[in-house]
Order: C-alpha cells, then sequence, then structure tokens
C-alpha cells in the first residue's frame, strides 16, 4: 500500500488537500476520525478540550503511534493501492506508516498564522478554536472577542499538538506544500503533486 501523508499545524490546509483528495477518486482517512469514534463511543462532546484530552490518553495508554495503528488498521480494511492520511501529528506516527506502508510519503502543508485564524474561524468545526457544540447540534462562536479568544485557543491547541512531536515531524517531510496563496492555485498544487504519486 501506498500512503501519502499530510502533516500541518490546524488550518493550514490539510481539510483542502484531503478534499482535492477524494475529488480525484483516491481513498482519504483523518487520524482524528480515530479520536472523534473515541469521543463517541465514551459518550462526550467532540469539542477542541475532550479530543485533545482523548488523544493524550490514547497515547498514554497505548503508546504514541496508537492513532497511527487504529488509522493504518482502517486503511488496510479499504483494500486500496493508494490512501491520503490526513493529520499525522508526530514523527513516531510518520515512523510508523514508513515502516509498515510499501511506500509512504510525508507532506508538510503549511500556511500564514493570518490566514489560519481566518480559516478556522470561518470553518465552524466542533473541535475548532473558540467554538463550543451547543445541545441543539448548531456550532455557536463562545468569544466576545472572536480574534483574540480564537488565537488564544489556536494557540494552546498548537503547544498540545506539538507536544506531540508534530514539529519533528514537519521537519522530517518529504515535501512543502506552501498554501499562501489562493485556493484555486492551492487546489492545484495538491492535484499536481497527488497525480504524480498516483503514475508512479
Amino acid at each position: 500500500m501506498k500512503i501519502i501523508g499530510f502533516v500541518g499545524l490546524p488550518g493550514s490546509g490539510k481539510g483542502v488537500a484531503s478534499n482535492v483528495a477524494r475529488e480525484m477518486g483516491i481513498e482519504v482517512l483523518v487520524m482524528g476520525d480515530v479520536i472523534r469514534q473515541e469521543a463517541s463511543r465514551l459518550g462526550l462532546e467532540p469539542n477542541d478540550q475532550n479530543l485533545g484530552l482523548i488523544g493524550n490518553q490514547l497515547r498514554l495508554k497505548e503508546g504514541p503511534a496508537a492513532v497511527a495503528q487504529r488509522t493504518m488498521e482502517n486503511a488496510i480494511a479499504t483494500g486500496k493501492d493508494m490512501v491520503v492520511i490526513d493529520g499525522l501529528r508526530s514523527k513516531v506516527e510518520a515512523d510508523f506508516f514508513r515502516d509498515n506502508a510499501s511506500e509512504f510519503h510525508l507532506i508538510h502543508i503549511c500556511a500564514p498564522l493570518e490566514a489560519r485564524l481566518k480559516w478556522l474561524e470561518a470553518r465552524g468545526r466542533s473541535d475548532d478554536p473558540g467554538q463550543v457544540l451547543m445541545a441543539d447540534q448548531k456550532i455557536i462562536s463562545s468569544c466576545l472577542e472572536p480574534g483574540r479568544k480564537v488565537a488564544e485557543a489556536l494557540e494552546a491547541r498548537e503547544c498540545r499538538e506539538l507536544s506531540w512531536g508534530m514539529s519533528e515531524a514537519m521537519k522530517t517531510a518529504d515535501l512543502k506544500l506552501r498554501n499562501d496563496g489562493g485556493q484555486d492555485e492551492f487546489q492545484n498544487c495538491v492535484k499536481q503533486l497527488l497525480s504524480s504519486f498516483s503514475s508512479r
């Protein structure tokens, strides 16, 4: 199995890149879905605080590659020759995929802080910084001062994810893909990159 992994700070564009892969007919697995499934099993709301806690607990209980191992099982179950895995959080996870796939390429997706803040505020996912999931399942801003609060929440989330070893993973990435232009430009770059891997 050939695995293409995406790593990057929150809001950098990993989800956009994954959507391009889906449109190309490539199977995409999101590592955060493993955490969200665990939250559902435990009856917890899938907010940033709960998902961060579950991620920490899984890694402490089952080892630093716990989420990667579960994601790999899901990848094998697809029966596909090539899979994109969105959301690696550490070099340990990257090494796990490198050791267990016939071919592995790690792509570091990076974007400026200001752009990431704007995208995260607009995205409205339940685990995004500055968001809370209400009982009626509508996501609303929890901030009176959105810009400042979202920036603070983003910093806390980044610190947590970097503590898992994300900076080491980004440093060892095979390629860096910058997301600092228009969305169409970024999507075209992702498409060209994935096409090059598909044709090998």
